[in-house]
């Protein structure tokens, strides 16, 4: 019975492995657009403030 079990989780183990890489990959390419497009809006509301032009809203 015991090697039932080392049998169950050696080939359960890949595919948990394989899920936690996908969402730490999944984690850091959504962190990084939000960043971009808070350096994004920083940037576009910097170049407005010096052309003059009004605050962008929403």
């Amino acid at each position: 019975m015991d090697e039932f079990w080392a049998a169950a989780a050696w080939s359960i183990l890949p595919t948990i492995a394989v899920c936690i890489v996908f969402v730490i990959v999944l984690r850091g390419i959504l962190r990084f657009d939000r960043t971009e497009r808070r350096v994004h809006a920083r940037i576009e509301a910097e170049e407005r403030a010096a052309r003059g032009l009004p605050p962008r809203s929403s």
